[in-house]
């Protein structure tokens, strides 16, 4: 998958550049499973601002992804690759043999016609998802279940994933993609593979207005406001934060700051944090 870069026609175009989407097939959307999500960006029912910096995006249809596979035991057919505007990995029309039809998360390497299956004793190949308990130490896994039958929650993102670096029963240990490691039970469902997409994070959106394009908007620095808008603001020219630590705008301490609740019902099965930033 290659980069695709644009002629500098514009100031905008000098620096562009986003993933060649050429290779997708050209086919429109599943009507059946799609469906449209009601739109409240960063408002509560009472129209107050709850979270900052969101703004309304194109007018997308929501493709339903499954995110269970409970078509266990039965072949399904990637019938096309697609574009999902609300995420940033790719999506394939999976065609089973009883006829249903579902979206899946395409991992990399996954081509139009390739076979995927679901079940306790498949075959360790990309795009199939079998329990923990049954995939080989050193594995490249992504879409796991947290919650036995609670569905795909951990390395959905473009290019994530996770490895199965070890079994000790009834739980397996995962490196996650922050770098955490972590125990899951060995009956939490996986897939095989990494997510598509890898070049996502290479993408260089060109202009502000791409920010806006998909519900992003502007983030403006404390130390450029007035004093009494953010804790940062105010001073004669540039003046420096004068806190022993950095502030968010509401007076709480920030970089650093651990906000994780040490009673945490999850955290014993955290064996070693996710990498901190130095």
């Amino acid at each position: 998958m290659s980069l695709k870069k644009y002629k500098p026609i514009t100031k905008s175009l000098r620096h562009k550049q986003t993933v060649d989407y050429s290779f997708l097939s050209s086919s429109s959307p599943q009507k059946s499973l799609l469906k449209t999500i009601k739109k409240s960006p960063g408002r509560n029912n009472q129209g107050k601002i709850t979270v900052r910096h969101r703004a309304s995006k194109r007018k997308t249809l929501y493709r339903s992804i499954d995110f269970m596979r409970q078509s266990t035991n039965l072949e399904g057919t990637i019938s096309t690759i697609e574009y999902d505007p609300y995420r940033s990995s790719f999506i394939s029309l999976v065609i089973y043999k009883n006829g249903n039809k579902s979206y899946i998360l395409t991992p990399e390497n996954l081509k139009i016609g390739s076979k995927v299956f679901s079940g306790s004793d498949v075959d360790i190949k990309i795009g199939n998802v079998l329990p923990l308990k049954n995939i080989p130490d050193g594995s490249f896994v992504h879409n796991i279940e947290l919650n036995i039958a609670k569905g795909f929650k951990i390395a959905r993102a473009a290019g994530t994933y996770a490895v199965v670096m070890g079994k000790s029963s009834p739980y397996v240990t995962l490196r996650l993609p922050s770098g955490e490691m972590r125990l899951f039970h060995e009956s939490c469902k996986a897939t095989i593979g990494q997510v598509s997409n890898l070049n996502h994070r290479n993408k260089i959106k060109g202009k502000a207005g791409a920010n806006i394009w998909i519900g992003r908007r502007p983030t403006v620095r404390g130390s450029v406001m007035n004093a009494c808008d953010h804790p940062h603001g105010g001073g004669e020219g540039r003046a420096p934060v004068g806190k022993s630590s950095p502030k968010t705008p509401w007076g709480k301490p920030t970089l650093g700051y651990k906000t994780r609740n040490i009673k945490k019902v999850s955290s014993k099965f955290i064996i070693e944090k996710k990498n901190r930033r130095k």
